[in-house]
């Protein structure tokens, strides 16, 4: 439980630590800027203020197949909702920032007040990180992507095996706590990256398609030191139907 507790505690930075993977044969669509993006947290909504606790939308022990039950009670009932807990607290402080959505404050972090802006970045960026991740997971996921993903995935890395590799890849070599993602870049191409502690990938432009939290407390009850046996054991719970509607989002302008 020490070590848990301690893998909790963000790694300070004073700058951003996105670790971009090399898009190989990008096939470009429109590109947008940031405020061009769709809705982030889900396709039909947007994390709004006072942050509140999304629910599961599967019980605890329905993702057995990658992640026990105790592990995803303790990630959603304590981590998510103690982010978004410190996330409503710090925002009592700056009571006119409490008519702004939480993708709008992380898109901006400057125009936060400087005493709360690591707060809203840490806690911002965890809940509408996990706001995310719940819903690209599913009981009935796994296998290979199909659609206009799977179509995405093969022309821009080659294959889903090719893909799968480089973004395990990715999610391994994430120093200490943070997230490995698929995200649209500005240039409207698929893309690979790693953000540190709860940076989301907003803050850098980019829209999120599909992520796998790679902090201890995401998988250390069941596989401890073994980050690469929970990196490739997630892949049987992926939501492909979720991750396609997120992915053709990203390319509608709001």
């Amino acid at each position: 439980m020490v070590i848990l507790l301690f893998s909790c505690q963000t790694t300070p930075v004073t700058q951003s630590q996105t670790t971009t993977t090399a898009t190989p044969t990008a096939t470009p669509t429109t590109a947008q800027t940031p405020a061009n993006f769709p809705r982030v947290a889900s396709v039909n909504s947007e994390a709004t203020l006072p942050a509140q606790l999304p629910p599961l939308p599967y019980a605890f022990g329905a993702l057995e197949k990658a992640i026990d039950a105790q592990t995803m009670q303790l990630h959603h009932d304590r981590h998510h909702a103690a982010y978004v807990n410190n996330l409503n607290e710090a925002i009592k402080q700056s009571p006119d920032l409490q008519n702004r959505s939480v993708e709008s404050l992380l898109r901006d972090l400057n125009s936060v007040p400087e005493n709360i802006r690591n707060t809203v970045r840490n806690n911002g960026g965890g809940h509408l990180n996990h706001t995310i991740f719940w819903q690209i997971m599913s009981p009935n996921g796994g296998g290979q992507p199909t659609g206009e993903i799977a179509q995405e995935i093969n022309q821009t890395f080659g294959s889903f095996d090719g893909f799968r590799k480089q973004f395990n890849s990715a999610g391994g070599d994430r120093f200490g706590s943070g997230w490995v993602w698929l995200v649209r870049n500005p240039q409207g191409q698929l893309q690979i990256v790693s953000t540190p502690n709860q940076d989301s990938p907003i803050m850098d432009g980019n829209y999120p398609i599909m992520g796998n939290d790679v902090w201890e407390h995401a998988y250390y009850l069941r596989y401890q030191n073994r980050r690469a046996e929970y990196l490739d054991n997630w892949w049987n719970v992926v939501n492909w139907a979720e991750v396609n509607r997120r992915a053709q989002a990203s390319q509608q302008r709001s």
